[in-house]
Formats: structure tokens, C-alpha cells, sequence
């Protein structure tokens, strides 16, 4: 068995005295893991970096089995993003969300959206905008996706302001309003054709937004914690916008 393929360098773990078990997000093979002998050289471990954009060579006598890759590097942008806390802790976060789809279940846009967000991971607004469009996306994979574009109860397309934590729908402000304090609050960056940027207040409150239904649907469904790296990404983006004088909710 042998295929080729770009990915998007994940993490790496010791295995024995010079080799390593490369974890990597493809294009049509999913997230998948394999040996790289001499991946603890002094060669090898630039490019065995998180967030470098590799291509791979894997080889196994059988598809169930580990395998071996051969790896060159494309686009090393580990070296861009170790000096800041938030694009480390966002980089983290994102293979902690690609942890859990099943191993080697190819999802195209996601290994798209995620070299996109790598890209910005230095800008810490778009790196917190698209990170949470990311975490829309793997809830949408793993069946508990949101509709964010239409008012669950009239139809309409203006003025979502809420979001229901029962069905994950939107609300519009007119409808919701009544019920405001049971709904949870949809930032305007959110909605289709938004076409603005999040305010540090409004990139909090998505958060919260999607973390509820993280918790709900996934961690709590499974019996797991969130990831520490998510609670350590927004607390370097606070520090981050507080230094430039702006406030998180």
C-alpha cells in the first residue's frame, strides 16, 4: 500500500532512539500518522514542525498498518509563528480539533480551511475569526452543525441577533426578544454577508458560542475535557488585545 499527498503537520512523538510518529491533516487521506526515520535528526526536526506544510510519501504492506512516510518540505511556517503565544496555542487548538474525527476520514475543506487559518495565525483578529469559523466547520463534520442564516421562527434573514441552544438555529432579534435570556447572543460578524470584522467583545462572545456547543454535543457526549490549548489561545488573544488598548467582553 503507498499513497502521495500534501498535509499540514499536526504534532510529532518520540519512537525510539532517532525516529518519530508524524501526526498529519491531507487532503484525501484525513488526518493520518506514520513513521519518519531519523525524524529527531538534526535534519529532519525543522520541517517535523506543527504547522509546516510537508509533502508525504506513505508506504505499509497493509492499509491498517502504521506505515512509513518520507516527507519534504513545501512551506515551513513554523518558524513565522513560534514567538507568539496566541499562534501557538491556535495551532494547538486546531489539532486538538481535528482529533476528534476519526483517523484517516479525508474532509477536504477542512485541511483547506485549516492552511488558511495557519496563514493568519500571526494576525490575531483574523487568526480568532477564522479559527472560530474552523470550529463551526468541525461541528458541521461532525453532524451538529448551526444554522446561522435564517430565523428559525419567522424565516427571515435581517437582524440575527440570537442563536437557540436547543437546535442551534438562529433567531432574529424581533423574534427572540421575549426570550433573550434563555438564547444565546449572535455576533454580527457571524452572519452571511456580515462583510465586517469582529470586535474583541463580539470574537468572546462567538467563542462562547461555539464552545457551548462543544460542550454539549462532544466533550460532555464523550466524556472528555475541552482542550487546555483553546482556554490558553483566548487567554493570549485577551492579553493581545489588551495591549492594544481594546477590551474582550
Amino acid at each position: 500500500m503507498e499513497w502521495r499527498d500534501e498535509g499540514i503537520i499536526l504534532g510529532t512523538r518520540r519512537h525510539g532512539e532517532t525516529s518519530a510518529i508524524l501526526e498529519v491533516m491531507t487532503g484525501a487521506h484525513g488526518r493520518h500518522l506514520g513513521l519518519v526515520r531519523g525524524g529527531r535528526g538534526r535534519r529532519m526536526q525543522p520541517v517535523l514542525q506543527p504547522g509546516n506544510r510537508v509533502e508525504l510519501y506513505w508506504r505499509a504492506r497493509l492499509d491498517e498498518h502504521l506505515g512509513v512516510f518520507q516527507v519534504e518540505p513545501l512551506e515551513l511556517n513554523a518558524a513565522r509563528l513560534f514567538d507568539s503565544a496566541v499562534a501557538v496555542f491556535g495551532l494547538q487548538t486546531l489539532a486538538a480539533h481535528l482529533r476528534l474525527l476519526p483517523e484517516r476520514d479525508p474532509h477536504r475543506t477542512l485541511y483547506e480551511t485549516l492552511g488558511l487559518v495557519i496563514g493568519h495565525l500571526d494576525d490575531p483578529v483574523s487568526a480568532a475569526e477564522l479559527l472560530i469559523r474552523f470550529e463551526l466547520l468541525v461541528l458541521d463534520e461532525l453532524g451538529f452543525g448551526l444554522d446561522l442564516s435564517q430565523c428559525a421562527a419567522t424565516g427571515s434573514h435581517e437582524d440575527l441577533a440570537y442563536v437557540s441552544p436547543k437546535t442551534g438555529r438562529a433567531v432574529s432579534r424581533a423574534a427572540g426578544s421575549p426570550w433573550q435570556d434563555r438564547l444565546l447572543a449572535l455576533p454580527a460578524f457571524l452572519q452571511r454577508g456580515g462583510g465586517r470584522r469582529g470586535s474583541p467583545a463580539e470574537i468572546d462572545v462567538a467563542f462562547r458560542l461555539t464552545g457551548f456547543f462543544f460542550g454539549r454535543h462532544v466533550y460532555e457526549a464523550r466524556g472528555i475535557e475541552p482542550p487546555e490549548a483553546r482556554a490558553a489561545f483566548l487567554s493570549a488573544l485577551s492579553r493581545q488585545f489588551a495591549n492594544k488598548g481594546e477590551s474582550a467582553a
